[in-house]
């Protein structure tokens, strides 16, 4: 765990259990396929190094679900390829949110807090929607923010650009390019990058 001497990160995958069931859902299902691959990358690594990696999800008004029963909701043709790819695994943390950012209503700030996390890297869909709200919490609750920019999709490539220069530059994220950058930056190297 080098290069965290004074953070301690958490990885958030956000939205990823999804039933893509409505208008350009289509699209950001095929998205949602492409980031899986470089997420579980990166979930993989932070695993290796017994770091936090925490599923949070929508809950489709199923309020008193738990992970088998979101995932057999969503399981259609449009989100098996995400399925097939990335799910919870028996070392992650899984919650589930009411609404669009992940402290909202939540259990997310005091479990970050009990495992002295301080710094999120936010993975997930919709890049413009769920992950922008779950930044802007984090930032106001001053967690230090990554955001892999081949993690996160939203439905319009403009949209997700848009989303990712307002966490940089709004929320002071800390832009990498890929889930490698992350590793070699924030766990093998001495200290975070300037």
């Amino acid at each position: 765990m080098k290069g965290f001497e004074e953070t301690l990160p958490a990885l958030l995958i956000i939205d990823m259990i999804n039933k893509f069931d409505f208008t350009h859902g289509e699209i950001l299902s095929q998205k949602a396929s492409q980031i899986a691959v470089p997420i579980k990358e990166l979930r993989n690594l932070f695993i290796k190094q017994k770091l936090p990696v925490i599923f949070i999800n929508d809950h489709y008004n199923l309020w008193q679900a738990n992970l088998d029963l979101i995932v057999d909701y969503c399981r259609n043709e449009r989100s098996e390829p995400v399925f097939k790819t990335l799910l919870p695994e028996k070392d992650d943390y899984f919650l589930i949110k009411p609404k669009h950012s992940a402290f909202y209503g939540t259990a997310l700030n005091t479990l970050l807090h009990s495992l002295k996390v301080n710094t999120l890297i936010l993975c997930g869909i919709a890049g413009n929607i769920c992950v922008l709200f779950t930044a802007n919490d984090a930032y106001m609750r001053e967690y230090k923010l990554i955001v892999p920019k081949n993690t996160i999709a939203s439905t319009d490539d403009h949209d997700n650009l848009y989303a990712i220069r307002m966490m940089e530059n709004v929320l002071k994220a800390d832009v990498q390019k890929t889930a490698q950058e992350i590793y070699e930056h924030y766990i093998i190297s001495p200290s975070p990058p300037s």
